[in-house]
């Protein structure tokens, strides 16, 4: 089961209408009521340490999950027992959007480093939906971006070699950062590289193998897990060799 949750009074203080990132996980345009009607039903907030589940396979559904700070990875059970990782989510983003339809969630997902977010009960988002049309357009984008999302990991994994995979993966991270305000081209994985290569489909020692390629021909710099993208116009040109350029699968 996912860990207790606890509100205290301070953390109720910070609302959907103070925070940074509510438009990158809520829809534009709000008007001050539906901000208010917002507010009345997101519980804020949810902290959890580097390692915690925030919900398991199997588990029932009952909320959406708006990550407010950290970075969280999902994860399934393959059928030898290993852990295969299907996504990492960073602020922004909303998680637990695979339990709507078997109301049970198909996934867990774990912090990768201590993180907080925000608690969406999805019946009461349900009920708002229905008085606000522009909160209901923008879960329907939202699922389609999943769609999307599991379309283009697909092309990843089939088309795609192994440098053309590492490059996408790093491009796609420089963009989702680029999006929250926050350094485009030197940023810290929070993900191991084993994990990395769950997620893209390769092994350690080609995760490894394939980073110190990218460094020598001068494209990035890698130190332990900080990278520097110091030629993004080279690793596009990589992947738009591949896949038109499509950088935006995870």
């Amino acid at each position: 089961m996912a860990d207790t949750i606890h509100f205290s009074p301070a953390s109720l203080k910070v609302s959907c209408s103070n925070c940074s990132l509510r438009e990158l996980c809520l829809p534009l345009g709000l008007n001050p009521d539906e901000m208010a009607q917002l507010d009345a039903v997101i519980r804020q907030s949810r902290k959890l340490k580097r390692g915690d589940h925030l919900f398991r396979s199997g588990e029932g559904f009952k909320s959406l999950f708006a990550v407010r700070t950290g970075f969280f990875k999902t994860t399934v059970a393959s059928q030898d027992g290993r852990e295969q990782v299907t996504g990492f989510h960073m602020s922004g983003e909303l998680m637990g959007l695979d339990g709507i339809s078997a109301n049970l969630h198909g996934c867990d997902a774990i912090a990768l480093e201590d993180s907080e977010v925000c608690e969406l009960p999805f019946t009461r988002m349900e009920e708002l939906s229905r008085d606000i049309p522009s909160l209901q357009r923008h879960f329907y984008r939202l699922m389609s971006r999943e769609i999307v999302r599991d379309q283009n990991v697909m092309l990843l994994l089939g088309n795609m070699k192994a440098e053309e995979r590492i490059a996408a993966f790093l491009l796609n991270l420089s963009q989702r950062l680029a999006s929250r305000g926050f350094a485009a081209n030197d940023f810290i994985l929070r993900m191991s590289r084993e994990e990395i290569g769950s997620f893209l489909g390769l092994k350690l020692e080609t995760v490894s193998r394939t980073l110190s390629k990218l460094q020598q021909q001068g494209w990035i710099k890698v130190d332990h897990k900080h990278i520097q993208l110091v030629q993004p116009g080279e690793l596009k040109a990589l992947v738009t060799g591949c896949a038109n350029a499509n950088t935006n699968p995870m």
